[in-house]
């Protein structure tokens, strides 16, 4: 074999290793797994099912659900905390509608002590007060549990006879942003209906708003305005150690708007 043959031979078997030892260079590291992260959980106490404003729990109501401690709010009843909570709370009363897995909070509940259900919810102060309504009076049934009204006294003028101008009727706005507790006995909206059409409302007032509706009924006909979500987030609700149980209300007479307060 010639030498320069043997020289050729010599360069491209070197050439081969070093291109065999760089291609062994560019491979990739293997990838390092990262080590899973440990999230600390508790139990807290959530509803099992849907359960309805006004129903009192059961024991099969509730259950301990595992959640991230740090997506647990101070609100919630841990079962770290509070053991024997699923018995404690045995017969305490919804205040509001609970979804499945909600967690229970005992602010949305009350301990009714013997006392019934519409009792149990009212605030501190207030009163429950029946009136009349009809479809006609009552926004055609469009009035549900928890919307905000306005109260419309309808009565005829005394002093029409007098003034020899016939038959003369006044409205007057005697309540506003009033809560409707029930209409008859639905104390919340079923299976997503729409309309309540119903012989009776029932409405959250305090002491005296509720002596002014009873006054109001004996001397005129009275409706339900109902009031816009918007406008009912607006709290009007008045204070009576202040108001001398004296309400203001707005007249409309003969189309011309005046202010009075009743005596």
């Amino acid at each position: 074999m010639k030498a320069a043959r043997v020289v050729v031979l010599t360069v491209a078997i070197a050439a081969g290793g070093v291109a065999a030892m760089l291609a062994g260079r560019s491979d990739k590291p293997p990838e390092v797994k990262p080590e899973a992260v440990q999230v600390e959980t508790i139990d807290v106490l959530v509803a099992k099912g849907d359960i309805p404003m006004g129903q009192a729990l059961a024991p099969g109501d509730v259950q301990w659900q595992t959640w991230p401690t740090s997506a647990s709010s101070g609100n919630f009843i841990r079962k770290n905390e509070r053991p024997q909570a699923v018995e404690d709370l045995s017969g305490w009363i919804a205040r509001v509608p609970f979804i499945a897995g909600e967690p229970i909070r005992e602010a949305k509940l009350v301990n009714a002590k013997g006392s019934g259900f519409m009792a149990a919810i009212l605030p501190t102060g207030m009163r429950a007060v029946s009136t009349q309504i009809s479809p006609e009076t009552g926004a055609g049934g469009f009035i549900l549990p928890n919307d905000r009204v306005d109260v419309i006294l309808t009565r005829r003028d005394a002093n029409a006879d007098k003034t020899g101008a016939g038959d003369s009727r006044t409205s007057e706005t005697v309540l506003t942003n009033i809560r409707v507790l029930a209409i008859d006995q639905n104390i919340e909206e079923k299976g997503g209906q729409k309309v309540v059409v119903g012989k009776t409302a029932t409405l959250e007032l305090s002491p005296s708003q509720a002596e002014t509706l009873v006054l109001s009924q004996q001397i005129g006909s009275l409706s339900l305005s109902l009031r816009s979500v918007t406008d009912a987030s607006k709290s009007e609700v008045p204070d009576d150690s202040k108001s001398n149980k004296k309400n203001t209300v707005n007249v409309v007479r003969f189309g011309v708007s005046t202010q009075q307060t009743p005596k």
